[in-house]
């Protein structure tokens, strides 16, 4: 079966004590994916990723590897390999000690571990530091030497538990970016948590969103960003502007007085919601507009660097508009608001 995903879950249920931490997910996962599990805390992704490793057991449902059902299967018999959140390094052991330590436990003749940890520490850029201990690391090599005992038992999928959350914020997009590379170039099948919106977004061939325990949306990170299923969704992932408007026919909505044309058809007449991201919203002084705009007026500024964002109270609603690569002017008091019609996505739940 050439369709057949290397990783499936089929209506999957977890009770942590009387809370319901994941609620009758199903999720295929195709070989060679960065699939992505996004949320806030509490949502049941870790949990999840506990359940495919082995760690939980689900109350209900399947978990497939290939055609292989790996329910009641331990932990060490599964082929899957995790990365912690905490990187759980002996602190007592060196880098190789501590990469090696998987094929120690299998009893991997020391010839052949000895070569294998060279290849994996040479892999993820840690040759020279094999005789170092974790105390002596920085964060960024530590989170390294955690992937590369992950990796040294070569697992069909790698799990992966918000691994990036202990460091500060540019080693944290430098790292996710290594970490998207090595995955690239291995193919490996890749289940990744986290938390972070633009961590998913740049990582991800596919992202799961979860909340409340079950997923609410699969798709690529443009999917999710540009045609969210939900209001969830949404407001979740990245900013957006939620304004509420009267279907006119398949095409225009009625917002307060103001007739949108939205691109795709809205279906039967009644009240929607327009999803419209800052960065979508031209934003021009009061007049220059040469065709129907929301006329308002600037509330708050706020110069971000590469955008200037702006606060606009307009058509008796509040909207966010980002301004890119601003320079140094910045506009003030009155101005229009030109909606595309391309880039307005309408909730009808």
């Amino acid at each position: 079966m050439p369709d057949q995903p290397h990783v499936r879950l089929v209506g999957v249920t977890k009770r942590l004590g009387t809370h319901l931490a994941v609620d009758g997910i199903s999720l295929d996962v195709a070989e060679g994916t960065f699939m992505t599990l996004l949320g806030p805390s509490g949502c049941g992704k870790t949990t999840t990723l506990r359940m495919i490793a082995g760690f939980y057991s689900p109350d209900r449902g399947e978990i497939r590897i290939r055609d292989r059902v790996i329910n009641d299967i331990p932990p060490h018999r599964r082929n899957t390999a995790m990365v912690f959140q905490e990187y759980a390094l002996f602190p007592h052991m060196t880098v190789a000690e501590n990469v090696g330590y998987g094929l120690r436990m299998r009893r991997v003749p020391r010839p052949e571990a000895r070569r294998r940890v060279a290849l994996v520490i040479e892999l993820v850029g840690l040759s020279g530091q094999e005789r170092k201990f974790p105390h002596q690391l920085s964060g960024g090599q530590q989170q390294r030497v955690a992937l590369a005992r992950a990796l040294i038992v070569e697992p069909e999928v790698l799990l992966l538990d918000e691994p990036l959350s202990n460091l500060d914020a540019k080693l944290r997009v430098r790292v996710r970016t290594e970490i998207r590379q090595l995955q690239q170039r291995l193919g490996k099948t890749t289940l990744y948590v986290t938390h972070d919106q633009e961590e998913a977004l740049a990582i991800s061939d596919q992202i799961g969103v979860m909340h409340n325990g079950r997923i609410l949306q699969v798709g690529t990170p443009a999917e999710i960003y540009f045609y969210p299923a939900n209001r969830f969704v949404a407001d979740f992932v990245g900013l957006a502007n939620f304004i509420e408007g009267e279907v006119v026919d398949a095409h225009h909505i009625n917002v307060n007085g103001l007739v949108v044309t939205v691109a795709g058809p809205v279906g039967d007449r009644g009240r929607v919601t327009l999803v419209v991201r800052p960065e979508m919203v031209r934003l021009l002084p009061a007049g220059a507009a040469e065709q129907p705009a929301l006329r308002g007026r600037i509330a708050n500024t706020a110069f971000l660097g590469s955008l200037t964002r702006y606060w606009v109270t307009a058509n008796e609603s509040e909207w966010i508009v980002d301004v890119p690569a601003p320079g140094h002017e910045t506009l003030h008091g009155d101005v229009a608001l030109l909606l595309p019609s391309d880039r307005i996505h309408v909730l009808t739940e």
